[in-house]
């Protein structure tokens, strides 16, 4: 595992506070994908930006790092201390939503992001969704392993063929959405950063992330 430290030296305080603020919008377009009245995981949730923001009558934040969770999560979300690739914690068809943000590409094998795929379908309840923004390899191959604990590599076709290998089904892929990283010298303020989700023509040329949406069905 790689050490903690590491994303303290990352990200300054004044970096997450403006990225709680970025991250209202990404949800609010998120949530035509996620019942409001469902449960939520966040799988890898970080700094708890996307599970403390959502909208959802219950919400879970997983984690390896547990002072992430005891610092950032609030009161109303349960913290799971756990990898990934495991999820006994949840019954069968017990969740609604699972959210995976720039989670799989530190997953030490491409076996592990596999078990979590197969994890994440059996909690699923039918008609529920996984929605995953990762770095599209296929748009930032030079600059993706800039990062330390980035492991695995995808693009949105290998992460598409390995959601729908364990049946899941492709509602929405976008191969370039929001930029490869916060850390980017770009503007950062919420109402700019939901009037660029408003305009996907600009997707294309900023963006490095993917975002897919797949399916239990029903």
């Amino acid at each position: 595992m790689v050490d903690d430290h590491l994303y303290h030296l990352r990200f300054s305080d004044d970096e997450l506070r403006r990225a709680r603020r970025f991250w209202v919008p990404i949800c609010r377009y998120l949530e035509r994908y996620i019942p409001a009245d469902g449960a939520t995981l966040d799988l890898g949730a970080g700094y708890c930006h996307f599970i403390n923001t959502v909208r959802s009558a219950r919400k879970y934040a997983l984690d390896v790092h547990a002072d992430n969770l005891a610092r950032w999560a609030l009161p109303e979300v349960e913290q799971i201390v756990a990898s990934g690739h495991r999820l006994p914690m949840f019954a069968t068809e017990s969740l609604d939503t699972v959210f995976a943000s720039n989670v799989y590409e530190h997953f030490h094998t491409k076996e592990d992001v596999a078990d979590s795929f197969r994890e994440v379908y059996r909690t699923l309840r039918r008609g529920g969704r996984l929605i995953v923004m990762q770095p599209n390899f296929a748009y930032c191959a030079d600059r993706y392993f800039d990062f330390f604990d980035h492991r695995l590599a995808f693009t949105h076709r290998s992460m598409a063929e390995g959601l729908q290998s364990v049946g899941l089904r492709i509602v929405r892929m976008v191969p370039r959405c929001l930029p490869f990283t916060s850390k980017q010298r770009l503007p950062k303020a919420p109402w700019l950063v939901g009037l660029y989700l408003k305009l996907p023509l600009l997707w294309p040329i900023l963006g490095a992330q993917m975002l897919l949406v797949a399916e239990k069905p029903r």
